[in-house]
C-alpha cells in the first residue's frame, strides 16, 4: 500500500450562531461561569480542537449509513466509509487502516481577531456570556440560572483538513465522504448546547492537492 496523493480542504468555520466548544466546569469562583471555552493558554483566545471537529464528523456520518452504537465504529472493514476515513475503533489491526484523515485544530482567523479588536473597549472581547436559567413549571418563575461563555455569531476560525490517498483506494469516494460528513455537521452543530440553538455552523472551502 502506498501513499498516493494528499488532498487538503483548507478555509474558514463560520459561526452562524454562538458556538460553546471544549468548555469546562468553573468551579473555583463563586458566581463564576458554569461552562468556558476552550482557549490557547498562550494568546487566551478560543480555538476549535480538531478532536472536536473531526469527532462531530465522525458521528454524523455513522448516522447516516447507520451504525449508530454507543461506541464508535470498529467494524474495520474496508467498504465502511467511517473506518476507512477516520480509523477503526480500537481495531488496530483493521483491513480499513490506516486512517486517512487529519483534521487540525481550528484557530482563530486574522480577519476576526481584527474585527473583535477594532471594537469599542467595553465590546472588544473575543467572547460573549449567555445566561440561561430553568422554568417552574408551578410558579411560572425562573430559577437555577447558568452562565455560558461562547464564541459570538459571525467569528471564523481557519479550517485545515488533510486526505490521505493510497493507490489501492477509491478516491472519488472517499472525497465525497469528507463533503458529506462536512454537510452533515452544518445541518446538525458543532460543540455542545446544539438543540438550544448554538454552534450553527457553516464550512467555506476549496480542495486542493499537495505534491508528495
Amino acid at each position: 500500500m502506498k501513499l498516493k496523493k494528499i488532498v487538503k480542504f483548507e478555509g474558514k468555520i463560520v459561526c452562524l450562531t454562538g458556538l460553546c466548544i471544549g468548555g469546562t466546569n468553573n468551579d473555583i469562583n463563586i458566581g463564576g461561569l458554569d461552562k468556558e471555552v476552550i482557549k490557547n493558554p498562550v494568546t487566551n483566545e478560543p480555538y476549535i480542537p480538531g478532536s472536536s471537529l473531526k469527532g462531530k464528523m465522525r458521528s454524523q456520518l455513522e448516522k447516516k449509513i447507520g451504525k449508530i452504537d454507543r461506541n464508535p465504529c470498529g467494524c474495520g472493514q474496508k467498504d465502511c466509509d467511517v473506518c476507512l476515513l477516520f480509523g477503526a475503533h480500537r481495531n488496530p489491526g483493521a483491513p480499513s487502516n490506516p486512517t486517512r484523515i487529519i483534521v487540525r485544530d481550528a484557530k482563530l482567523s486574522e480577519e476576526t481577531k481584527t474585527l473583535f479588536q477594532s471594537l469599542p473597549a467595553e465590546r472588544g472581547s473575543y467572547l460573549e456570556f449567555k445566561g440561561e436559567n430553568s422554568i417552574n413549571r408551578e410558579r411560572g418563575t425562573a430559577e437555577s440560572p447558568r452562565f455560558f461563555e461562547r464564541v459570538p455569531e459571525g467569528a471564523k476560525f481557519d479550517m485545515e483538513i488533510l486526505l490521505q490517498i493510497y493507490d489501492r483506494d477509491d478516491e472519488d469516494r472517499l472525497l465525497n465522504a469528507v463533503r458529506q460528513s462536512l454537510e452533515l455537521v452544518e445541518l446538525s452543530y458543532l460543540g455542545g448546547s446544539g438543540t438550544r440553538g448554538y454552534g450553527k455552523v457553516r464550512f467555506d472551502y476549496e480542495e486542493g492537492e499537495i505534491d508528495i
